[in-house]
């Protein structure tokens, strides 16, 4: 924890930067940026600069090889397919760190998430299939099953300690399942026709990640070059969506440590031991090249003890937060409201997205929680009561991300495309609001 003191001793870029850092830090930062990146997309698309925004996201992007043009997309499948490729590899991290040792590894602690999760999915795509039995509009099942984790613990966070630990973790062992859920959904039902070949390459160089993480390699560079130009490129090319590769890869970094913590200890210790010992001349600031030996080790040893899939996560999160998933909402938030009521009506597409969320995401969520509980199969969390559910549940309503994604595999047609993402808009707006009206008005 830094005093007023050190801060003020700091230099002029520190100044400047400590503000910042102490923003990104925060757990409900990640939701206000969404939230302004949001409205920024539908101001583009409702402005005098509306063609222009259109515009940039259709511009094609590639590379010429012998004049020909290879991998050549617009900007917009550039964003949705390359781009979110990292948001759903940091994604995989954290599924694969929460069932190796986090909530999920504990059957106990994860049976009620899980299960509300698995209820949280069900009942809204059975509200979208009732209204939208057949045609087009059918594929759109899927877009009601998703949480937005960054702005629904946003949201939870804005609330600070007047909410207990237990219902936080509970909310994010949900969200991550729900993830899961998603991506699963993503990979067996919104895929193109498949290339075996491309496939089965895919699946060697997942093998090749595999072997390596079983034989120690812990090299980060290692598995970035064959994850992407890899296991990424033929998932891309074989018309399995691209962000599925990043899932599978993910699970194959490893989570473990080739080094006792102890040994990790007695090493990190003797080198400052030695780094301490050496004579420093006060007049000259500057380091020995001992010193700076030392401290080279000491480097190599404190990344020891962090294990790949955690330095990535660490290390990937703020991107993801701050650049990955703003850009993604300034290419896909955007929304006409140019429409009239015939129009948003013309199918249940709204109805069937926003009842979805707002109605089938609570009554999943809650009641198969309190059946749960009700049966006594499992308790709820530490602090956890009806009302507090209730609130969580509505929260679990907040949609934006990965419905705005399935958004764009469910439909081709726009008129589809704009009655989804309204139906997702009004629906985690009154989610959002009614989670957080309810949670203000419980006892820590």
């Amino acid at each position: 924890m830094h005093s007023n003191n050190d801060s003020s001793a700091s230099t002029p870029l520190q100044k400047i930067t400590y503000p910042i850092l102490q923003f990104i830090q925060q757990e409900k930062s990640g939701g206000i940026v969404l939230g302004i990146s949001v409205v920024v997309a539908m101001l583009l698309a409702n402005s005098t600069w509306s063609a222009a925004y259109f515009h940039v996201l259709e511009y094609p992007v590639g590379l010429l090889v012998n004049g020909e043009p290879v991998f050549n997309f617009s900007l917009h499948h550039w964003i949705n397919d390359g781009l979110m490729s990292i948001f759903f590899f940091v994604v995989g991290l954290e599924l694969k760190r929460e069932l190796v040792n986090g909530e999920l590894s504990q059957p106990k602690k994860a049976l009620l998430p899980i299960v509300a999760a698995f209820g949280g999915m069900l009942v809204p795509a059975l509200i979208y299939l009732f209204l939208n039995p057949t045609g087009e509009v059918h594929s759109g099942w899927g877009i009601p099953m998703a949480t937005d984790i960054a702005f629904a613990l946003g949201v939870l966070f804005l609330l600070g300690d007047r909410i207990p630990v237990a219902l936080k973790v509970f909310l994010t062992a949900l969200a991550i399942v729900d993830d899961l859920g998603a991506v699963l959904v993503i990979a067996f039902f919104y895929t193109s026709t498949i290339s075996m070949v491309n496939l089965l390459a895919a699946l060697g160089f997942l093998a090749v990640m595999f072997i390596a993480n079983r034989m120690g390699v812990r090299n980060v560079l290692f598995y970035a070059l064959i994850g992407i130009f890899g296991v990424w490129i033929a998932f891309l090319l074989s018309g399995i969506h691209a962000t599925i590769a990043a899932v599978l890869a993910a699970f194959m970094i490893p989570s473990k440590v080739t080094i006792s913590e102890k040994k990790i200890v007695q090493k990190i210790q003797k080198a400052l031991h030695r780094f301490s010992a050496e004579d420093v001349n006060e007049k000259k600031p500057s380091l020995t090249s001992d010193q700076i030996y030392h401290l080279e080790q000491l480097r190599t040893f404190t990344t020891q003890t962090l294990p790949p899939l955690q330095r990535l996560e660490h290390r990937l999160h703020p991107y993801v937060t701050f650049l990955v998933i703003p850009i993604f909402a300034l290419a896909n938030a955007g929304v006409s409201l140019e429409i009239d009521g015939s129009s948003l009506f013309s199918t249940n597409v709204f109805l069937g997205v926003a009842l979805g969320l707002l109605v089938g995401k609570v009554v999943g969520v809650v009641g198969f929680t309190w059946l749960l509980v009700r049966l006594k199969v499992s308790p709820y969390p530490n602090g956890m009561n009806f009302q507090k559910l209730l609130g969580l549940g509505f929260l679990a309503a907040i949609g934006f991300t990965m419905s705005l994604f399935i958004t764009t595999l469910a439909f081709e047609h726009e008129v589809y495309q704009v009655q989804a993402k309204m139906g997702i808009f009004v629906a985690s707006i009154i989610g959002g609001v009614i989670g957080y009206w309810l949670l203000s008005r419980t006892q820590s």
